[in-house]
């Protein structure tokens, strides 16, 4: 199968490196688009007194994010594009998927640790389940988390 268009989407932690590498290779190979989405988990805000919402917060450690990974497609010679979106992170990657003609997701089987562990852990359960093309699912190792 040729991939054009590779989406990895990230939650900025330590754990989507290990996404990030198998993404850029098989972009490489393929000479694809890098796609790089990070979700602001609206849901979070339920947990979170509403004058405490880090939301401006979390959209900048989502563009620092994205960025991180559009300047490692650049290093590597592939075109990149990057989003901060807001929303559930599985409706949004899913929604980014058809909106974008994504073949191919590339996602950690988790990245943040602690109760936003399960959250992220869930999230790609239901990309998996729920996504209309492949989806390579990354097992992220001790030393990544």
């Amino acid at each position: 199968m040729t991939y054009e268009n590779v989406l990895v989407p990230t939650d900025g932690s330590g754990g989507v490196q290990e996404s990030v590498t198998q993404a850029l290779d098989i972009a490489e190979r393929a000479g694809a688009t890098i796609h790089a989405l990070y979700v602001v988990d609206d849901r979070l805000r339920q947990r979170v007194a509403s004058a405490a919402w880090p939301s401006d917060d979390l959209r900048v450690e989502g563009e620092q994010a994205v960025a991180s990974i559009e300047g490692a497609a650049d290093r590597a010679g592939l075109n990149a594009a990057s989003e901060v979106r807001h929303g559930t992170p599985a409706d949004e990657i899913l929604a980014y998927v058809a909106e974008h003609d994504v073949d191919l997701v590339v996602m950690g089987t988790h990245g943040r640790t602690g109760p936003e562990r399960a959250v992220l852990g869930s999230t790609t359960e239901r990309v998996l389940r729920h996504a209309d093309v492949p989806v390579l699912v990354v097992r992220a190792t001790e030393h990544s988390t």
